[in-house]
């Protein structure tokens, strides 16, 4: 864009795609979108949740394919939220809706993990802040919804997938880079945790021939976190008043900080 560039808007609440380094030197304005899509990436972290646990892109391939027979006693048996401990990766915005989601279907405790304790978001879900492995250790869900930093890149690795339970479920829908992807395919095929529920990669789009793509016990969204027509159109509405803000020199009604 050359020495031009005053301002960037970016219609999305993660800003990984961005050159921050570079944008800080220059000096240049950047507006985002957040809180606006808190809700409809929580509804889908719990749709994905479900749909990884319970077996459904399975379960609809198999009445498609003929799969569907006699009743049999175990067949295509996953795993239920009641009585679960559920573990969430950075109790932010959407990690609270997330929680607060989960809460009805009789959850029956809650952890959670980041840069530090917050009593008070943790308060409604009586959530207890542990440390990154004991959350993984006695999690029957890990959900995770932080931000990607250098901190959280590859964060969900070998070791981390190690120390999980052979019937937990493991679901991100924060960005592809929190998770070693190698060593998440490993952990599925040898059967170390039960299933995965991904709404980010890395890269996006994910290569079709990526062995991901080829476990039953993975269930792989393209990035529509925030995908609804009312979310969409209010983040645009949003994205178009920071870019107008920022070029009059104006408080954005949502600015990135750097």
């Amino acid at each position: 864009a050359g020495p031009g560039l005053k301002v960037i808007s970016t219609l999305s609440v993660g800003f990984d795609h961005l050159a921050l380094d570079e944008i800080k030197k220059r000096g240049i304005r950047v507006g985002y979108t957040p809180d606006v899509l808190t809700d409809a990436t929580a509804e889908l972290s719990v749709a994905l949740l479900l749909s990884a646990c319970r077996r459904l892109p399975e379960a609809v391939e198999q009445v498609k394919s003929g799969g569907w027979t006699t009743w049999k006693p175990l067949w295509m048996c996953g795993y239920g939220l009641s009585d679960s401990t559920v573990g969430i990766i950075g109790l932010g915005r959407i990690g609270q809706a997330v929680a607060r989601r989960l809460k009805p279907f009789g959850v029956r405790k809650f952890l959670y993990t980041g840069s530090g304790p917050k009593p008070e978001s943790a308060a409604e879900f009586g959530a207890e802040f542990v440390p990154l492995m004991r959350l993984a250790e006695e999690s029957d869900f890990v959900v995770v919804t932080c931000a990607l930093t250098p901190a959280t890149q590859g964060m969900c690795n070998k070791d981390f997938f190690g120390r999980m339970k052979k019937t937990s479920v493991f679901v991100n829908t924060s960005r592809g880079a929190v998770v070693n992807q190698e060593d998440l395919y490993e952990a599925l095929a040898n059967g170390q945790i039960a299933a995965a529920g991904l709404d980010v990669t890395t890269p996006e789009p994910l290569p079709t021939d990526h062995p991901l793509l080829s476990l039953k016990n993975c269930v792989i969204l393209p990035h529509i976190g925030s995908a609804t027509y009312a979310t969409r159109s209010t983040m645009a509405v949003l994205a178009a008043n920071n870019l107008l803000a920022g070029l009059r020199g104006e408080p954005m009604p949502h600015e990135l900080k750097l």
